[in-house]
């Protein structure tokens, strides 16, 4: 390879490496420590604490604009500037060069009316709520890229962080057993097929919980065939955890009593009707005997369950959804987006008694107690082929995914759970880059001493050896965790090796007498298969190790093997680059390589 094809090499490799490292440095450099702190909220707190902010930040910029409302407007509202200068043109109407706080906050008025006492409270109580939506969307899109540096940046692992681990067992035998109706005995693919999804399932649904109970971003991954495991950091949460794997997520039909719904929800908007603490209604008699009430929810835009209305439906359960065989997405022939579903045999009958007994009603669709969907049923449904429609596309994948998976219910057990302390990671990451520096500087100093100005050489190969490696830890999402910084370490002493062994090769060159390009060029040559040969047998045991093991031995050896990669990358490739720059571009005669060789 020539000098010109090594150098676009080098830089291609070295940019794709910054793009995958962007989220580590993002998240550990430029997002400041009470920020990281808010983005590791859970999805549900995320949502509470972007309402609460732009609440409070609505409040003082309606308190500005009473007191000094002909003020230009500060500098950290020059976003809510570009938007009201949005709404004088989408209102037609001509904009001032220079706003003013009063300006900027009735823009987001234009379009309602104020001639009576009623409509001015009206509208009033629309900007506040505009303003309130443009605030929140604005904390929201923050903490979201906030965290999703996170989900791309290297991680710490629990010994480094803090935090509680736990191993879940999930028992698919029970739900091959409970598919395993008599007279219906699931082959062997099937049997597979249901167990993949049992677990994708498991994982959604813990996923969940994690989120409801408030706890902070999670690391769940799968682990085998049927165990699932869970990282949190932070302390506190061991206790919740048996009580998170506890739930259930179980799919069931129920109709819709809409005018006990009607009635409900006039009585709860007055506050003539209240739940006690436990969620029950403080006064039953409000709904039939044979109803109970149950919360509607939509996707809001954090992805979270938003309550939408309460609903009043039967407690008998119309069709079960472990009748349901398979969901999937479709468009009709007007481009209307809905659900398909179809039903086993047994299902289907009862599903047509159900819509035919019930036509004109609305079908509740509920999981986890939660109505997802309400659907009218506009005539009776036989055969077991089912389409629900009228909705959006994320809606529809989130109804397809309830269908095929929310009937499921598979049992859970906590095997194992390890609690380590924030304070005694903390110190492990200090003895570790202590450790990490102290080896690096160590290493830098022989060589620069030993091999003069061709250490300079090694020195650049082992930093951008580090910078390779990190890149490719950000790159996979892989966890840092003390094994994987003495991996690190133990890479540093190794990788310095195929630079000992190319510059005892061109020594050999030069004693020869050789120039410095014949000696450079001969040396690297005569060095390639030496290198080759002694990394490969490395990483063969890296592989293995980081295949065959788990837990410690698996991040030492995941480090250790990318180690072992990027060293003999950047001994074969950088070094040389920078030995051609001398003596093509520097127009070096000698080499400086040696305290014996002049």
């Amino acid at each position: 390879m020539n000098k010109r094809n090594r150098f676009i090499l080098i830089l291609a490799v070295l940019g794709v490496c910054l793009y995958a490292l962007w989220p580590s440095i993002s998240w550990y450099f430029r997002v400041s420590e009470e920020d990281q702190k808010v983005a590791l909220y859970s999805l549900e707190k995320i949502r509470d604490y972007s309402v609460a902010q732009a609440v409070k930040d609505v409040k003082a910029l309606e308190q500005l604009a009473r007191t000094n409302s002909g003020d230009v407007l500060p500098s950290e509202y020059a976003w809510l500037e570009k938007k009201a200068r949005e709404n004088y043109k989408l209102f037609g109407r001509e904009c001032p060069k220079q706003l003013t706080v009063s300006q900027v906050v009735l823009s987001f008025g234009f379009g309602r009316a104020a001639d009576t006492e009623e409509q001015k409270k009206a509208k009033a109580s629309s900007i506040e709520a505009e303003l309130v939506d443009a605030f929140q969307t604005r904390y929201r899109e923050a903490i979201l890229k906030n965290k999703n540096y996170y989900q791309n940046a290297v991680k710490l692992g629990l010994d480094l962080a803090g935090g509680v681990s736990v191993i879940i067992k999930a028992d698919l035998d029970a739900v091959v057993a409970a598919a395993n109706t008599e007279g219906n005995v699931l082959q062997a693919e099937t049997v597979e097929a249901l167990k993949a999804k049992a677990m994708d399932h498991a994982i959604e649904s813990l996923t969940s919980r994690i989120d409801r109970f408030g706890l902070t971003e999670p690391v769940i991954r799968k682990q085998g065939d049927d165990h699932i495991y869970i990282e949190i950091p932070g302390n506190g949460q061991a206790d919740a955890m048996r009580t998170i794997v506890q739930g259930k997520g179980i799919l069931n039909f129920r109709i819709v009593d809409d005018e006990a719904s009607q009635n409900f929800s006039t009585l709860y908007h007055t506050n003539q009707v209240t739940f006690d603490e436990n969620g029950n209604l403080s006064d039953p008699s409000v709904i039939p005997e044979d109803c109970e009430v149950l919360g509607y929810y939509v996707k809001d835009a954090y992805g979270l369950d938003q309550f939408a209305d309460y609903l009043v439906v039967k407690k008998d359960i119309a069709l079960e959804g472990k009748y349901v065989k398979s969901a999937m997405i479709s468009s009709d022939k007007m481009g209307k987006t809905g659900v398909d579903f179809t039903l086993d045999a047994e299902g289907a009958q009862i599903f047509a008694d159900v819509t035919a007994k019930n036509t004109k009603k609305r079908l509740a669709i509920v999981s986890d107690n939660k109505i997802k969907s309400a659907p009218v049923i506009k005539n009776p449904i036989p055969g077991g082929q089912v389409r629900v429609d009228g909705f959006g596309i994320e809606e529809a994948q989130n109804l397809q995914k309830v269908l095929e998976t929310a009937w499921l219910d598979v049992p859970l057990e906590v095997e194992s759970q390890q609690v380590v302390g924030a304070t005694l990671g903390a110190i492990s990451i200090k003895q570790g880059l202590w450790a990490l520096v102290i080896g690096l500087a160590a290493i830098m100093v022989f060589m620069l001493f030993f091999y003069k100005g061709a250490g300079i050489n090694a020195v650049v190969a082992q930093i951008l050896n580090l910078y390779i490696l990190f890149s490719v830890l950000s790159a996979f999402n892989l966890t840092l965790t003390l094994p994987s910084i003495a991996g690190m370490i133990l890479t540093i002493g190794m990788a310095v090796d195929a630079n000992v062994i190319i510059f005892e090769r061109i020594k050999e060159e030069l004693y020869l007498g050789k120039d410095r390009k014949s000696a450079v060029v001969g040396g690297f040559d005569n060095a390639f298969w030496s290198i080759m040969d002694s990394n490969i047998t490395t990483f063969i045991a890296a592989l293995f190790l980081s295949v065959l093991g788990t837990g410690a031995i698996q991040g030492f050896a995941v480090s250790l093997a990318i180690g072992v990669a990027s060293s003999v990358f950047t001994a074969l490739f950088v070094s040389r680059l920078i030995f051609d720059f001398g003596t093509d571009v520097m127009h070096s005669s000698k080499v400086s390589i040696s305290w014996r060789i002049k």
